[in-house]
């Protein structure tokens, strides 16, 4: 009787427990960029389509001047980047290119050393492979700024990029080895 009872529990947590792993399945895979997406909603190409050509002509993005600490992370970071994002080629920019970097067309924009993110305490920060993120809409598509580095990193995914948070991913790896994390301050969700 004791083993009956036992697997009708059993049952029935597997009933409780399978909708609710579904539903939260979900909506992590929509707050990394999936369908749920509200910034991916915007996206029209798909990421797979066939490469559009790069033209040759450098990225226009600004350069301020940095601090010391600054510039020496922001260039340990720029050494990380990889040359090319999926089928998507680095491309040169029109300033500071040890801080800055661009891919593809329209281009994929990295900047080291902006202004730290501002946003209401109740906006999610996500985080994408060690490194947390906050995402708003700007620069003509998803602007992501590191909310957890003493450098703040930029990237903007423009609106033809289906998926910004999965672009994003790809900056993560060489931000979490060459960007120092911040020690205090960090956004609730973002500590391990």
């Amino acid at each position: 009787m004791a083993d009956q009872v036992t697997r009708s529990a059993a049952r029935l947590a597997t009933l409780v427990a399978l909708p609710l792993a579904v539903v939260a399945g979900l909506l992590v895979f929509g707050q990394l960029g999936g369908s749920g997406d509200p910034a991916a909603t915007t996206a029209t190409p798909s990421a797979s389509a066939a490469p559009r050509p790069v033209p040759s002509t450098p990225v226009e993005m600004p350069a301020p001047a940095l601090a010391a600490r600054q510039a020496t992370v922001c260039r340990a970071l720029t050494a990380q980047l990889p040359a090319d994002i999926r089928e998507l080629p680095q491309r040169r920019v029109t300033a500071g290119p040890e801080q800055n970097a661009a891919y593809g067309e329209p281009a994929i924009t990295v900047a080291c050393g902006v202004p730290p993110a501002t946003y209401p305490p109740t906006d999610d920060v996500f985080n994408l492979n060690q490194v947390c993120w906050h995402a708003a809409p700007g620069g003509g598509g998803t602007v992501w700024t590191t909310v957890d580095r003493e450098v703040p990193v930029r990237v903007v995914v423009p609106a033809g990029y289906e998926q910004p948070g999965q672009w994003t991913i790809a900056f993560s790896k060489p931000v979490a080895t060459s960007v120092p994390s911040l020690t205090e301050g960090i956004p609730f969700g973002c500590t391990g």
